[in-house]
């Protein structure tokens, strides 16, 4: 089980035993190199205990000082031991006082109790599967389906799940397994598993007005910031050209230019993207010229990372994407160019600070602004991918499709979404609607996206850091209304605002433009030569779920005219394919 997250953690492997807990961990060395090794066990007056930790506390130094006066004594410098001490001290109050992305897990020796916690935006993953006798658990499925104990099964629910993009809280697809959700405590003892929340995203009154609002998002932003640039090891930052990763890359490049240092940053190009780029309803520019619009102004030692269509078609890169996620996600080649980007960059930076969940946080999305969206009937970014989802229909097995009524599965997690949400006192109809809206990415949405960063960074030894989850911003951002982050008419008006004079003014007027996709046909080509071997093996398992005279038909479409809705059922089958030739699961369709 440990050793299937090496990729996780590749400079150091450890293991710990009592007698009734095993703990196992992989390190990736990020901050005091020499002393955070684990599973770390300690003992003081206040208790015994041990631990696996993944991801960072950005406060830890102000905790640390806060437990020496309590009577605590360290021995490293690593966060990992002063989360430890924490919880001797705090028990699982210790959640509440960290700030950071996090995911762990610790053995109480005298009270014989494990006790998990995940961070508050389900930034780092955590998995657990109840058995007959405790639980098994791990950061990623893969380590806990490396134990025999676990059934490698998906039933109708798991499927519906894997294919209807909405990421219930808890829910992990496989049978039998759950997700640690956000923000909870999960315990086991002798009387079974409990789960606890410590934070959720409440509805509070905004008493800032819009200068001040302003204001203090920048005061955040800039703590967040410089909190986030702590490492022992090389760190960079992620730059797309957009406003997001743009505030980043400004505001790390003042701080460090106060030390003497040079922020490094890279992208993610395809060759001849710039060139031969042509505007659709998604993305009306190339990010090229924007990067490096920022990269001057911030004056950042910076690298384009440009990928060839073969690269993102390699067989052997879609299975090692696949391998990370532990699913068929289907975001095609967004995910092999993401895993490629974080690849590439591993060989300079161990830590990069990414741009994600800005949009989520700040409202930045097309579908914000879309009437159709903001109906309220379903989640709002469906009526971006409905076009794909219809499209489905046809791949799938009809038999299957029947089956899954994925419209209904939506529809109930949809209305489950919703009746969680909180309307302030004397709130008018259009302002709690877009609070639903935000709601809904924030806790739904951005766990799909946060996940695809963490599995696809991790898988190459790389922490990406997600500066816009920090909980304080959220929290703020989230209650303050709708008419004051749009004051100026436009997306995201309370970051722009916050950061314009680390902005060029080319990235300040840029229209919002999601993570880039391939525009070359050649792509298309290779997806069809990469389906045939599945084609001409009619008994493959793929076909439990896939039409096989879909995908024959869509093998021998004219090349140069592979239609968007062919392309994405290719990267469906193909992704489906290769999960079932590594992970072999068994489909439960009755």
């Amino acid at each position: 089980m440990t050793e299937t997250m090496a990729c996780r953690g590749p400079d150091a492997a450890g293991t710990w035993f009592d007698t009734h807990a095993a703990l196992g961990h992989r390190r990736l060395a990020i901050i005091d190199l020499p002393g955070g090794s684990q599973p770390m066990a300690t003992e003081s007056d206040a208790g015994k205990a041990a631990m696996v930790y993944s991801g960072e506390t950005y406060n830890f130094s102000e905790l640390r000082d806060e437990l020496r006066r309590r009577g605590h004594r360290f021995n490293t410098d690593s966060d990992t031991e002063v989360v430890l001490t924490g919880y001797l001290e705090w028990g699982e109050a210790v959640a509440e006082k960290l700030n950071g992305m996090f995911a762990f897990a610790i053995w109480d020796t005298e009270r014989q109790k494990l006790v998990m916690i995940r961070d508050r935006m389900g930034i780092k993953p955590l998995y657990y599967y109840p058995t007959a006798d405790g639980v098994l658990f791990g950061s990623e499925p893969k380590a806990i389906l490396e134990n025999p104990l676990a059934e490698r099964a998906v039933t109708l629910d798991g499927l519906r799940e894997m294919f209807s993009f909405v990421k219930t809280p808890g829910h992990a697809v496989w049978e039998g397994m759950r997700e640690v959700e956000p923000g909870t405590v999960v315990t086991v003892t002798t009387s079974g598993v409990k789960e606890t929340r410590y934070w959720t995203l409440e509805t509070k009154p905004h008493p800032d007005d819009q200068d001040s609002s302003v204001a203090h998002v920048r005061e955040l932003l800039d703590d967040i910031t410089e909190r986030q640039l702590v490492a022992d090891v090389p760190r960079c930052l992620l730059l797309s050209g957009g406003l997001d990763s743009s505030v980043l890359t400004g505001l790390a490049a003042d701080q460090l230019a106060q030390h003497g240092e040079t922020v490094r940053s890279f992208a993610v190009d395809f060759a001849g993207q710039s060139d031969n780029f042509i505007p659709d309803d998604l993305r009306g520019t190339p990010d090229g010229p924007f990067v490096h619009d920022v990269a001057d102004l911030a004056r950042t030692d910076h690298q384009d990372i440009v990928l060839s269509s073969a690269e993102l078609a390699d067989p052997e890169v879609r299975a090692t994407v696949i391998r990370a996620r532990d699913l068929p996600m289907g975001l095609g080649d967004m995910d092999s160019s993401l895993y490629l980007l974080f690849r590439e960059i591993r060989k300079h930076s161990t830590v990069a600070l990414s741009g994600e969940s800005a949009d989520e946080v700040f409202g930045g999305y097309k579908w914000f602004f879309n009437d159709e969206a903001r109906k309220g009937e379903t989640f709002p970014w469906m009526a971006q991918f409905s076009s794909m989802e219809s499209g489905m229909a046809s791949i799938f097995n009809s038999r299957l499709f029947e089956q899954l009524d994925l419209g209904g599965y939506v529809r109930n997690s949809y209305s489950d979404a919703v009746a969680q949400i909180e309307r302030l006192d004397g709130e008018s109809e259009h302002e709690y609607q877009m609070r639903k809206i935000c709601y809904l990415h924030l806790t739904r949405f951005v766990r799909v996206l946060l996940d695809r960063k963490d599995r696809a960074s991790m898988a190459t030894g790389l922490e990406v850091r997600v500066p816009f989850c920090d909980h304080r911003l959220v929290e703020y951002v989230y209650n303050t209304p709708w008419s004051m982050k749009t004051f100026d008419g436009r997306e995201k008006s309370l970051l722009r605002a916050a950061a314009a004079d680390v902005l060029p003014k080319s990235v300040a007027d840029r229209v919002k433009s999601p993570y880039p996709s391939t525009q070359d046909p050649a792509y298309a080509v290779q997806l069809q030569e990469n389906a045939r071997r599945y084609v001409a093996d009619p008994s493959h398992q793929l076909f439990e779920l896939i039409d096989h005279d879909w995908l024959a038909g869509a093998v021998t479409e004219q090349s140069d005219k592979v239609s968007q809705g062919s392309r994405f059922g290719l990267e469906r089958a193909l992704d489906l394919g290769l999960w079932f030739d590594m992970y072999k699961p068994t489909i439960k369709l009755g």
